[in-house]
């Protein structure tokens, strides 16, 4: 029986695991490996990464700026809002930015994108409130399609992301532990930072690791929102393969976004590694 039961296991795991490979271990493998090739010389180089940063070490830096910013306050608002669902007390507060707060949640990249470039172009609908409302005059407003669109539509995005999860990390919480700082004169905030937040720190973590992962391979918010340099490195690689059918270059800088992803990944296994060695 014990037998059987593994068989039928494995059997169930094939059909994910075989796509897995498909599409994308065999896919991420060949990438990498051939960042390192020289079609034309037929041969095995590191040219590829030299050109890639000689031509876009500036957009290197900016990825590495905008994604660390961008999940920095992704955690701060996710810390914020789910703070407020769980230790609110005006409960018809609480309801309404429990039903808003996820909207963003089923809105893809290329919808966001598009979203931001109407809401915070110069003539966009932000400045038309704050003109109409009479909060700036029509010759002070200013469009934030740059560096500043990206940040703001990588946090609006990913926040409910985050925010999902540590308002239901929070909710499985002894809420006793709350009641008894706030009779000892704790206040909300303190009771957030100092009890709540550091009982749901793992799962804080996974969340911005996750988002900061994705931001790293979005291609349509920078493209749609930022059409200067610098820009991200997803839109690097795909101009160099549209434009110049350079895959080789385009590896090499996906190479260099793995690596960038990796370095997070590493941080947090490490961290798990540590609190699962630690005695009980």
């Amino acid at each position: 029986m014990p037998a059987k039961s593994n068989m039928t296991g494995i059997a169930l795991m094939m059909p994910a695991l075989i796509a897995l490979c498909v599409l994308f271990i065999y896919p991420l493998g060949y990438s990498m490996l051939w960042a390192f090739r020289d079609e034309e010389r037929d041969a095995w180089t590191l040219a590829n990464f030299v050109k890639a940063l000689e031509f876009y070490s500036t957009d290197v830096l900016f990825t590495v700026l905008i994604v660390s910013v961008s999940t920095l306050l992704i955690g701060v608002c996710s810390i914020v809002i789910a703070g407020y669902l769980t230790l609110g007390e005006n409960r018809a507060a609480v309801n309404l930015l429990r039903w808003l707060y996820r909207w963003p949640l089923f809105i893809p990249f290329v919808v966001a994108g598009q979203l931001m470039r109407t809401f915070l172009a110069k003539n966009g609908m932000m400045n038309n409130i704050l003109v109409s409302g009479g909060i700036i005059e029509p010759l002070q407003a200013v469009s934030f399609l740059d560096w500043r669109g990206i940040v703001i539509t990588f946090v609006w995005k990913q926040t409910p992301f985050v925010t999902l999860l540590l308002a239901g990390a929070m909710a499985v919480l002894d809420r006793s532990t709350f009641e008894a700082a706030r009779n000892l004169g704790a206040g909300r905030v303190r009771v957030l930072i100092q009890i709540v937040v550091p009982q749901v720190s793992t799962t804080l973590m996974v969340g911005l690791i996750l988002s900061y992962v994705l931001m790293m391979s979005v291609l349509s918010v920078p493209l749609m929102i930022n059409a200067q340099s610098p820009t991200m490195m997803t839109v690097d690689m795909a101009w160099r393969i549209n434009s110049y059918g350079d895959y080789e270059v385009a590896n090499a800088l996906g190479f260099i976004s793995v690596a960038m992803t990796a370095v997070v990944a590493w941080f947090y296994l490490r961290q798990g590694i540590r609190q699962d060695g630690r005695p009980e």
